[in-house]
C-alpha cells in the first residue's frame, strides 16, 4: 500500500484509509481528506515539506508526516 507522501508531482490517487487517531485524524478528515476522495500532488516544497495537494476542487498544504498517515490506491 502506498501513502500520500510517496506520490510524485501530478500523480493522482484515491484515499483508501487514514492511519491516524485523535486530533490528527479529525483534522485530516475536516480538510476533506476522507475515504474515496481523489487527490493530486501539485507541488513539493524545496526541502520536501510541506506538499501541496488538490482535493475536492480546492488546494491545501500538508506536512509529510500527516501525508504519511493517508493510504492511497
Amino acid at each position: 500500500m502506498k501513502t500520500l507522501n510517496q506520490l510524485g508531482i501530478k500523480e493522482k490517487a484515491k484515499i483508501s484509509r487514514i492511519n491516524a487517531t485523535g486530533a490528527i485524524r479529525k483534522r485530516i478528515m475536516d480538510m476533506g481528506l476522507t475515504r474515496g476522495a481523489v487527490v493530486e500532488i501539485r507541488k513539493v516544497a524545496p526541502l520536501g515539506d510541506p506538499i501541496e495537494i488538490s482535493v475536492r476542487n480546492y488546494t491545501l498544504a500538508l506536512r509529510r508526516a500527516e501525508a504519511g498517515c493517508i493510504e492511497v490506491v
